[in-house]
């Protein structure tokens, strides 16, 4: 059987930004494509990361989304990535960054939650919190699969009940996969 990769082909979708992979912390885990490969960075500038905090909910306030703050949520998720493989494959996690990220600040209403936006380093912390929520849960720390596509390995949160998941998306990667595996069986 050959394992080596295909060529990298990048895309429109594949630049896409995801937001299905279960939690907030996840969908910053998604915002590298094909990260085994290749490493597509799917948050390329500031107006990328505003989209994608809008996307997972919690827009950014005017002038939040700067180089800066993008470079700090790139850290943030490559401390994350670490601690959240590791954690899956049952080896000791370095979590120092990811708790140092998570803070101490209590999140604070405003009169009118329909304007509610977020500061760069809210945005952070709220992230390194949900994903230390993921890993301290041990019903959703079970759930934590990542996709069986050699060039995705997207790490999702599996849904509760029924068969676990081979696949970020079955319209993504699933129905590639099994074309292939057709393919390859000489149809």
């Amino acid at each position: 059987m050959d394992t080596t990769l295909p060529p990298v082909r990048v895309t429109a979708q594949l630049r896409e930004l995801r937001f299905d992979a279960g939690s907030p912390s996840l969908n910053l885990l998604a915002t590298i494509g094909r990260r085994p490969s290749a490493g597509i960075e799917r948050l390329t500038d500031v107006t990328r990361l505003k989209t994608w905090a809008e996307g997972i909910g919690y827009p950014l306030a005017d002038g939040e989304a700067t180089a800066d703050a993008l470079a700090g949520l790139r850290r943030l998720r490559e401390e994350i990535f670490a601690v959240v493989t590791d954690a899956m494959a049952g080896r000791p996690i370095s979590p120092a960054a990811v708790n140092a990220a998570a803070g101490s600040v209590a999140p604070q209403l405003v009169p009118d939650l329909h304007e509610l936006r977020w500061t760069a380093s809210d945005l952070t912390a709220l992230l390194a919190r949900d994903a230390i929520d993921v890993l301290l849960d041990p019903v959703r720390r079970g759930r934590l699969r990542t996709c069986d596509s050699p060039v995705c390995r997207m790490i999702f949160l599996d849904g509760a009940g029924g068969r676990p998941r081979r696949w970020c998306s079955m319209s993504r990667c699933g129905n590639t996969s099994k074309a292939a595996a057709y393919r390859n069986r000489g149809h």
